[in-house]
């Protein structure tokens, strides 16, 4: 699992940009249109994708993309078990 490229088709698809190219050090500051409204839409679209759950908590304290990665392996791992 390429997590930075799944996460790529996502906000590529949110924010309607095929030309978004996130990395792990990518901020809400870096992708024009990323407010607190597109990141619920954001948030929801990467649960859908990854079929997983945030928590609100969880949503709220994401700073950068890499914050999300994490959270997401996490998720991803102890859904295995």
């Amino acid at each position: 699992m390429d997590i930075i490229q799944d996460l790529n088709k996502v906000f590529r698809e949110v924010f309607n940009n095929p030309e978004i190219n996130v990395t792990s050090e990518t901020t809400s500051n870096d992708i024009s249109g990323w407010d607190s409204f597109s990141h619920i839409n954001l948030i929801t679209a990467i649960e859908i994708y990854f079929d997983i759950e945030f928590t609100q908590t969880e949503a709220l304290s994401f700073n950068t993309v890499d914050d999300m990665i994490q959270s997401i392996i996490n998720k991803v791992n102890t859904k295995k078990r």
